[in-house]
């Protein structure tokens, strides 16, 4: 019994001696603390990875609707976004697509979800976590008014430049009118050279002076390309007929305003037929009056213009569909926008001397002499600068008033394209200050002037990613 007291003592000692002992608790304490580090660690890895998967999802999704929802496509809508993840291989992600289209309108919805499996949080309870991802891409032609201004002046005559201009004006047209835009996007196209001719039926909605019937130019006084309207309280000098530049034969085949129909100025209109007739026809002819082409696109997009449109529809010049053009600056629903292409730089420009040109006789003899050939044959040296008033217009200061009218479109929310064709680096210049950004300007050589049209066409169907 003694000895079994004994043991018991000694066992109850060594107990308490073990229980009193602390060697080693840390080293418990630190693998529990690792322990709790490494859960922490991997819950962050698991959730990378599911981010991982949540990115490669959703570009997927985005990138298969914006395909799915340009009304160029002619594939189904909902095969389109089904092939797209077909090839990512990720077919079984796929739980909705939705779509929503109409005649000038497509918007299309998908909605995509998967899991990514757990290598840490399943020890918690979490085998798995979701990756959604839904995507809505919409492309909407509003009703759009677009003024294409196009330069026909000498210099496009080399390099091939006039008959690059004819085909990229071409394939504008044919992106922009199209089944699908029909009544939507009406396009006023503005040639120019030295002046711009408006044709009999535009000139004469306008309060004019009428000289001739030769061509049909409006000279606009200078404080009028600070508005961007036409003003229709003013009466228009109507511009002179008569050819500046010099010829070795007594002819006018090269007059100031241009004269042929297809140089006129059209205005709202979606007969695709009759403005690519125009452009094929359009021959290099004449100096550059950048600012003047400028002002009539924008004055055909200001509001105020609608009374004049209106008269041209009575006499069966519009279509009715345009009645109401142009639009209300603050009309959410409507684009303006402004295609400006050069391939030079603005020039001079002179005009007869209103003493020599204020007779009818004198307007017909203008119109069938040149006028620097008649000189020449005609009077002394001496007497010549009587017969003209020189530089009306100079480079400078039809930068100037391209500037002011550039300004006056952008201040009124037109967005204002411009495509420097050829072009050295003062007139690239000029034509990049009158876009609306940077990014609106075109610098373009040969056949690039096709790629620009097109690209720019295509920004005005605006697609766009909407959720």
């Amino acid at each position: 019994m003694a000895q079994r007291a004994k043991l018991r003592l000694r066992s109850a000692a060594a107990l308490a001696r073990f229980a009193r002992d602390e060697r080693g608790t840390m080293t418990l304490f630190g693998v529990y603390i690792f322990m709790m580090m490494l859960l922490v660690g991997g819950i962050g890895v698991d959730l990378m990875r599911n981010e991982m998967e949540r990115v490669r999802l959703q570009n997927t999704v985005d990138r298969a609707v914006l395909a799915a929802a340009d009304l160029d496509q002619e594939l189904d809508p909902t095969a389109v976004v089904n092939d797209y993840f077909a090839k990512a291989g990720m077919s079984s992600y796929v739980n909705s697509v939705t779509i929503n289209e109409g005649l000038n309108f497509r918007i299309v919805t998908a909605d995509a979800s998967t899991a990514s499996q757990t290598q840490f949080m399943r020890l918690m309870g979490v085998p798995d976590l979701p990756v959604p991802a839904i995507s809505q891409a919409e492309e909407r032609i509003a009703n759009v008014e677009i003024s294409m201004v196009l330069d026909i002046s000498g210099s496009m005559g080399s390099n091939n430049k006039i008959k690059n201009m004819r085909d990229a004006a071409k394939v504008f047209v044919d992106t922009v009118i199209r089944e699908e835009t029909e009544d939507l996007i009406s396009l006023s196209m503005v040639p120019y050279s030295e002046h711009v001719n408006a044709g009999p039926d535009l000139f004469g909605a306008f309060k004019t002076i009428r000289r001739h019937n030769y061509s049909f130019c409006m000279e606009f006084p200078n404080s009028e390309y600070t508005k961007t309207k036409i003003n229709r309280s003013l009466t228009y000098d109507q511009g002179q007929h008569f050819q500046w530049g010099y010829d070795s034969k007594n002819r006018v085949n090269n007059p100031m305003c241009p004269k042929q129909w297809y140089e006129q100025v059209v205005t709202h209109s979606q007969n695709a037929t009759d403005l690519k007739n125009r452009i094929g026809k359009m021959q290099a002819r004449g100096s550059t009056s950048i600012f003047l082409g400028m002002k009539w696109a924008v004055g055909l997009l200001d509001p105020d213009f609608n009374t004049i449109l209106r008269k041209l529809n009575t006499a069966g010049k519009v279509d009715n569909e345009f009645i109401s053009r142009p639009a209300a600056y603050s009309d959410v629903e409507t684009l303006k926008t402004i295609v400006l292409m050069t391939d030079g730089r603005n020039h001079y420009s002179n005009r007869i001397a209103s003493w020599a040109y204020d007779a009818p006789s004198e307007y017909v003899h203008w119109s069938k002499n040149n006028f620097w050939y008649w000189l020449y044959d005609n009077v002394h040296h001496s007497q010549r600068h009587y017969y003209y008033n020189a530089d009306i217009y100079t480079p400078s200061t039809g930068d100037f008033y391209l500037d002011q009218i550039c300004d006056a479109a952008k201040a009124k929310g037109i967005v204002v394209w411009s495509i420097g064709f050829e072009v050295d680096n003062h007139g690239a210049t000029q034509m990049k200050n009158c876009a609306s950004s940077p990014s609106h300007f075109f610098r373009v050589e040969g056949v690039e002037i096709s790629e620009a049209f097109e690209a720019i066409a295509r920004s005005i169907n605006q697609l766009r990613l909407t959720q």
